[in-house]
């Protein structure tokens, strides 16, 4: 497959470029989102582009936006990528990437739930007993399943910065303890109805990141990607053992290396050798292909 590393769309304007995704402009009540095969790693975009990782990444989403749909609303909208790209040339270049989205007021925070004990999380559970200061009974296993899915906030950085996870308290300080308690539930009641299905197909969904915005009524609305392999840890049923970190079908071949490299995880990033880069498509591959079967 081709990689695509910006979507280069010049009848539209661009509106911003993120780590993985390319924004435009339609009309004053639509969006187009572009995402690209760019990979980031330690938030440093890296100059190697993964191919398929685009593609997969819009197709996962688009899975759960229609699984999930009964339980919030989402900002697909109902607008075709041929009235929103009227030229044919770049509309088929993009149109296994990207997406028409309804034009919403984004919420600054990312909404994020762990169901299992391993990233930052472990490391902080090793040093106080706690994840972002939530106390957790003693003796848990690295990657153990958590007693109850937590919800762990945190502020959205911007590209090259990093985000700051923050209490509840302050969450509702920053968007209102109305909304900051809808966001909260919701983002738990996706995230076990996802992991139960997820479960049914040999993926764990180890934890995930939502986020939100606001129709002009106000709605909570679900936006951006949803529960993919960039967005969450999905391991392999068949290889998770509770004290040792599993695979898992994203980036990680990716991290990887880059651990084993002289790198201070500061832009630019190195060049991803072919090997690795392929190992990690077809993890993106398989990913979608056990959701979907």
């Amino acid at each position: 497959m081709d990689a695509m590393m910006h979507a280069d769309i010049k009848s539209l304007k661009l509106l911003h470029s993120g780590k993985v995704r390319d924004m435009y402009e339609i009309d004053e009540n639509h969006l187009l989102i572009v995402t690209t095969d760019r990979l980031s790693a330690f938030d440093v975009v890296l100059p190697t582009p993964i191919p398929g990782k685009g593609q997969v990444l819009n197709a996962v989403s688009d899975f759960w936006f229609e699984k999930l749909a009964h339980i919030l609303p989402n900002h697909t909208a109902t607008m075709t990528l041929e009235e929103a790209i009227p030229d044919a040339d770049e509309r088929e270049r993009v149109r296994s990437h990207a997406i028409v989205v309804k034009r919403l007021q984004p919420l600054p925070i990312e909404a994020i739930v762990r169901g299992y004990l391993i990233g930052s999380g472990w490391s902080e559970y090793q040093k106080q007993g706690s994840v972002c200061g939530i106390a957790l009974p003693e003796g848990l296993p690295l990657a153990g399943k958590l007693p109850e899915p937590l919800f762990t906030p945190s502020t959205k950085a911007a590209v090259g910065e990093h985000d700051e996870n923050i209490d509840f308290d302050r969450m509702c300080g920053i968007v209102g303890t109305e909304l900051a308690t809808k966001m909260r539930d919701v983002s738990l009641q996706l995230y076990k109805e996802a992991a139960a299905f997820a479960l049914t197909k040999g993926i764990i969904i180890a934890d995930t990141k939502f986020e939100f915005g606001l129709d002009q009524d106000g709605n909570l609305t679900l936006i951006d990607e949803v529960l993919t392999p960039d967005s969450s840890r999905f391991w392999p049923v068949s290889d998770y053992q509770p004290g040792i970190s599993p695979p898992s079908f994203d980036k990680q071949f990716v991290r990887d290396w880059l651990e084993t490299l002289t790198w201070n995880k500061q832009s630019p990033g190195p060049a991803v050798p072919a090997d690795i880069a392929e190992k990690t498509s077809a993890k993106y591959v398989e990913a979608l292909a056990r959701l979907t079967a």
